[in-house]
């Protein structure tokens, strides 16, 4: 057996401290732009089923689903982001995420990839004045000729007029 060389581990520990820096993206699609939110928020990717839809509730929210016993409120992205109708084929998923302990369903058209990000990769969100709120947006995210809009999907998710989610969850 050979035992590593004392320039072998340094090697290693050098790289595993780069590894430390790199963040990882589930990457989806709305329409024709990718988006993308933290791996650790995501607790499961599922096929777009039927939900019970809550009288009052804003379009966004799509209504509920029984994930396995828990109540789960549902949100169509592409309604949220005011991205045109949305259309339910065999490709739209629901993204289960846990956010502060609280389990939410967002419905995307697709789900690419898993995708690792340096911090020289994430350029900052450019400032658009009041005409957008950007306030849970990250940055974007650069890959080659790929482009990710990294959502901050807790700051969404808690957001004022998401708000109601909470009172639905709890």
């Amino acid at each position: 057996m050979q035992l590593p060389s004392p320039s072998d581990s340094m090697s290693s520990t050098s790289s595993h401290e780069q590894g430390a820096s790199v963040r990882e993206f589930l990457a989806f699609k709305l329409g024709r732009e990718e988006y993308g939110i933290d791996i650790l928020k995501v607790q499961e990717i599922r096929g777009y089923e039927a939900v019970t839809r809550i009288a009052n509730a804003p379009e966004f929210i799509k209504g509920l689903i029984n994930l396995r016993g828990i109540i789960v409120p549902i949100v169509d992205m592409r309604i949220k982001f005011n991205l045109g109708e949305p259309a339910y084929d065999q490709f739209t998923v629901v993204i289960i995420l846990n956010i502060s302990g609280k389990t939410v369903g967002m419905v995307v058209d697709s789900v690419s990839d898993v995708t690792s990000l340096l911090p020289e990769q994430i350029k900052p969100a450019p400032e658009m004045g009041t005409a957008l709120d950007t306030d849970y947006l990250i940055g974007l995210g650069t890959l080659d000729e790929r482009m990710l809009i990294l959502v901050d999907i807790d700051k969404l998710m808690s957001s004022a007029d998401m708000g109601l989610i909470e009172k639905m969850a709890a």
